[in-house]
């Protein structure tokens, strides 16, 4: 109020032509030294992308790194990647990269999120997407909804499963998935459905034989708030509607992240604020009623609006907030919160991954300053960059 109140004279001091302070003036010599915005955290530029704008990001145990490129309207010329050096190499190769829109289940269309969860294989959660047209794209591919499992070894293609139509909806968005192989004969999957057009759900897939069903389907726990209004980088982030006015885009359930001993997976709309629980023997139990699910759902309140989620395996559970350019991580044992990065320079801080030196990797991919949100100019600046953050975290093994 202080401040609010100081500027308020100030304005209307100018505005009556009376004369303001020297020690008030504005001085480009000593404006360095005015104070400003306290950063939290440590920095370090991983890698810079000067072409396509990257989302989904993961580190393997040996540390090598893959990121994801979704076709949302940049002409991407590959949808996968990996960081080799200071270059981003198309994953596996570059043919299998292209969209083949007459066998979408032999190549790859729109990749949304990769993730190595320790069972040595990189796994590729392709949207099915096409044409470049983001969230809202009108052109899901038949059978283009998929999981594809690419030996870390061999750097081949060992598996392919692509998800039934009860499960992948027309109108379903697969957005991030985690691995859980301790259950069931090959394990399972848990994948957010992030549809603009229809019901946000988790989506569990069982890895054996690639059965596949909706859960918390339409579930108030997997749908956009519906009062949530995003500020970003201090504006309203909304999109100009077909009637000319303001509308937001509501986007449900987006970040996912399991527990390590993979009973309880954690969950959260991007258009909210949020954090959400379920029991995952619910989940995977088919006889299991829509109520029963439904009823073991746990809000643990607002942890601030999020792209993506990540587990450690201590148990703690990282949280980007694209609206504060920052992480913030929960001890899940004692219900505190901590904010371990806070920096004007992560521009929306989109997927998280720990990597086996301590470090939280995060992609900042200024979605926020897409095209669609200014009034049709894209005012994204090059590069895109891949952060890591020092956090003394260590990554979850998924065969445990």
């Amino acid at each position: 109020m202080r401040t609010a109140l100081s500027l308020g004279l100030l304005t209307g001091a100018l505005a009556l032509g009376q004369g303001v302070p020297a020690a008030l003036a504005d001085s480009s010599s000593a404006s360095d030294a005015l104070p400003g915005e306290q950063r939290i955290g440590q920095l370090e530029a991983a890698f810079r992308f000067t072409e396509q704008m990257p989302t989904g990001v993961t580190v393997t145990r040996d540390n090598r790194r893959f990121v994801s490129y979704p076709r949302w309207g940049d002409g991407n010329a590959y949808t996968v990647a990996e960081l080799k050096d200071g270059r981003a190499v198309p994953y596996p190769d570059r043919d299998f990269n292209r969209p083949n829109a007459k066998a979408p289940a032999e190549s790859l269309i729109s990749v949304q999120s990769v993730v190595a969860p320790g069972d040595g294989h990189l796994w590729l959660l392709d949207t099915g997407t096409l044409p470049d047209a983001g969230y809202q794209a009108s052109g899901q591919l038949d059978h283009g909804p998929k999981l594809v499992a690419i030996d870390l070894d061999t750097n081949r293609v060992d598996r392919t499963i692509v998800l039934p139509d009860d499960a992948a909806l027309d109108s379903t968005y697969l957005n991030d998935v985690r691995f859980d192989f301790s259950h069931g004969e090959a394990g399972v999957a848990y994948i957010t459905d992030s549809s603009f057009t229809g019901p946000g759900a988790i989506i569990v897939v069982d890895l054996a034989s690639g059965e596949a069903w909706r859960r918390l389907d339409g579930h108030p726990s997997t749908q956009a708030e519906p009062d949530f209004v995003p500020v970003v980088e201090g504006q309203y982030m909304t999109v100009t509607g077909d009637n000319g006015e303001q509308q937001i885009n509501r986007v449900p359930a987006d970040g996912i992240a399991l527990s390590p001993d993979g009973s309880t997976l954690y969950y959260s709309a991007l258009s909210g604020r949020h954090l959400y629980s379920v029991p995952t023997r619910l989940l995977r139990d088919r006889d299991a009623s829509a109520r029963e699910v439904e009823e073991a759902v746990v809000d643990h309140g607002q942890k601030g609006a999020s792209d993506g989620l990540a587990m450690d395996n201590q148990g703690r559970l990282y949280a980007t907030d694209y609206e504060h350019n920052a992480i913030h991580r929960l001890d899940t044992r004692t219900g505190q919160w901590q904010t371990i990065a806070h920096d004007p320079r992560l521009l929306w801080p989109d997927t998280l991954s720990i990597g086996p030196d301590g470090g939280v990797f995060v992609t900042a991919n200024q979605l926020e300053r897409q095209a669609q949100y200014h009034d049709g100019e894209d005012q994204r600046q090059r590069p895109f960059v891949l952060y890591r953050i020092k956090a003394d975290a260590q990554p979850i093994d998924a065969r445990q």
